[in-house]
């Protein structure tokens, strides 16, 4: 199955066309502009460079959040626009998930932590314990201060791999982690396709994956939201 994967939950801008698990095409872009303006194009060329068309691919992968509000939004906003009408599954992964993904050929027995900036001195976070190649999910996606995830990491008697844009604030809390290799820290499309493959194939019901049914992944209000709740005397449950 042909795969289009997109990630523009962070700084890092990428996208990728997979044929099942083998990846055919990546694109990872750091830049002052905005994703939808650097990742078009890019995906254009992509197909291009594969001899393929968007209605050539079979999945549409996005990663979903939680990240930025406005990247996570632009993400969803360009794989549902680049599935409009093609009638074929649109999955959203979690950005954790993704990242955590990209320590898979790590090899041995760790704990893979990933670690967005959430601001207000918190962090996007999830913990998954790798033993060698297969994966565990230890905690559900959370928003958590770097203190506190230093406190929770303590515990583990494995070695930690930091992965994301919150990696130096993760480090400085909790100095004794493995170092990462660079070209797996940030967002990475194809852990994106993978995991939105492994997601397809091992669910019954198909029918879920549709571009109407796509839902971003936030974790807590915008800025926007929290001013409005704040200004209005308006308390979450």
């Amino acid at each position: 199955m042909y795969i289009l994967a997109v990630d523009t939950t962070a700084k890092t801008a990428t996208a990728a066309i997979c044929l099942d698990n083998e990846c055919l095409g990546l694109v990872q872009r750091t830049e002052g502009i905005t994703h939808s303006e650097i990742l078009l194009p890019e995906i254009d060329k992509l197909l291009s460079d594969t001899h393929l068309s968007i209605k050539d691919i079979d999945i549409f992968a996005i990663s979903s959040g939680p990240g930025s509000f406005t990247g996570v939004r632009i993400g969803v906003s360009l794989i549902k626009g680049l599935s409009f009408d093609t009638g074929k599954p649109v999955i959203g992964v979690s950005s954790l998930d993704a990242l955590a993904e990209n320590g898979k050929n790590l090899g041995g027995h760790f704990i893979a932590c990933p670690v967005m900036d959430a601001r207000r001195s918190q962090l996007y976070n999830a913990l998954f314990e790798y033993n060698d190649k297969s994966r565990t999910r230890l905690c559900e996606d959370r928003l958590i201060t770097s203190q506190a995830l230093s406190e929770e990491l303590k515990n583990y008697d494995l070695p930690i791999y930091f992965f994301g844009d919150g990696i130096k604030i993760a480090e400085q809390a909790y100095p004794d982690s493995k170092k990462t290799p660079d070209e797996l820290i940030y967002q990475n499309a194809f852990s994106v396709a993978r995991l939105a493959l492994k997601t397809y194939t091992e669910t019954e019901d198909k029918t879920v994956f549709t571009d109407t049914l796509l839902r971003p992944i936030y974790l807590r209000d915008s800025q926007a939201e929290r001013e409005y709740k704040e200004k209005n005397g308006v308390h979450n449950d």
